[in-house]
């Protein structure tokens, strides 16, 4: 009995690696909705996003070895979509002044409470860990991209 159920379960992973979600990349596409196009972002603030925030919160991701292997995929795609959702660098200027507003004051939130990037991503990506020195980098830049989002706009965030 337990052999069946043990090729039972072999049959269901080898048939599950024939069903694969989809690649989040942009394939060399421009991208005319991308944060840097309109916002001051740095070759240091790049750099930062690359290793620490675009894999999940941009249109390229890139993907580790284990990528190939279901269910992991499916999970970490997954996190790929809802990093996406909360938050896309190559499509913030498709977002309303507003929404761009409340997603930089979001970004400085999570860096300052050490919520991004996410321990299961850093467990594995170790160099995706944020100094001190990046997350003050990164909240600088969330602040100035504040300021300019008013001068390019005219959005003025309500005071509470």
């Amino acid at each position: 009995m337990a052999a069946k159920i043990l090729l039972v379960l072999i049959a269901i992973f080898i048939i599950i690696q024939f069903f694969k979600p989809t690649l989040n990349h942009s394939n060399g596409k421009a991208k005319p909705n991308a944060i840097g196009n309109v916002y001051t972002t740095s070759s240091q603030i790049t750099k930062v996003l690359g290793k620490a925030c675009n894999d999940c919160h941009s249109n390229d991701t890139k993907y580790p070895w284990y990528f190939r292997v279901q269910p992991v995929a499916w999970w970490l795609n997954h996190h790929v979509e809802e990093g996406k959702h909360e938050l896309n660098f190559d499509e913030f200027l498709s977002y309303t002044p507003k929404k761009q507003d409340h997603k930089m004051k979001e970004t400085i939130e999570q860096v300052k409470n050490d919520k991004m990037p996410l321990n299961s991503y850093t467990w594995v990506h170790k160099e995706a860990k944020l100094t001190e020195q990046e997350q003050q980098l990164l909240m600088d830049w969330a602040n100035q991209v504040r300021k300019e989002i008013t001068l390019k706009t005219g959005y003025t965030p309500k005071k509470k």
